[in-house]
């Protein structure tokens, strides 16, 4: 047996999933667990394509919403409003942090950038859009996948949910073979 690379992960579900997916070898057993999880419930391609639109729509309306709640201000500068949403960004991205460095930055600057766009957006178009993106993405539950959501059977599936896609983006995590062979036959 070849001795493991420094920043590889070994154990059961480390060599199971390295064997089917090379690609994830790198990635912690934990989140692993998490993906392989997430991507159970999210079989069906017409879903997939559902999360990634409503998604980051979804991701942009709890930022806004969490952002509209101060909780302080502090003696920075002119003085910075403290608010839900910058609580929830910390405590996402140091979860995220503790999965994986990389796919944790990527996240917090897609999250950061929904701080500036909420301050100027209306909170009409905030509502709307939270409901545009909850329907979309129940309805690629309801009519494809014919299951219920990750996140009501483990909450902490909600947070997968926009680190899945970007990994499924960077490569750190690999599309299903049937989504490869649509693809590549298309």
């Amino acid at each position: 047996m070849e001795p493991a690379s420094p920043t590889a992960y070994d154990g059961p579900a480390a060599r199971v999933t390295a064997a089917v997916h090379p690609e994830a070898a790198m990635l912690k057993p934990a989140l692993v667990e998490h993906f392989q999880l997430y991507a159970d419930y999210h079989r069906h391609p017409m879903n997939r394509l559902t999360h990634k639109v409503a998604i980051p729509v979804i991701v942009f309306h709890i930022i806004a919403m969490l952002d509209w709640v101060a909780l302080a201000t502090l003696p920075v500068g002119s003085g910075f409003t403290l608010t839900l949403g910058h609580v929830g960004f910390a405590g996402a991205i140091g979860w995220y942090l503790s999965l994986n460095v990389r796919l944790a930055l990527i996240m917090a600057v897609a999250f950061g950038v929904c701080f500036p766009l909420a301050a100027v957006t209306p909170t009409w178009a905030v509502v709307a859009l939270a409901a545009v993106g909850w329907l979309v993405q129940l309805a690629g539950h309801l009519v494809w996948e014919k299951r219920s959501p990750a996140f009501l059977t483990n909450l902490l599936q909600a947070l997968i949910g926009p680190l899945f896609f970007v990994a499924l983006l960077t490569g750190d995590w690999p599309q299903r073979p049937a989504e490869r062979d649509l693809r590549a036959a298309a």
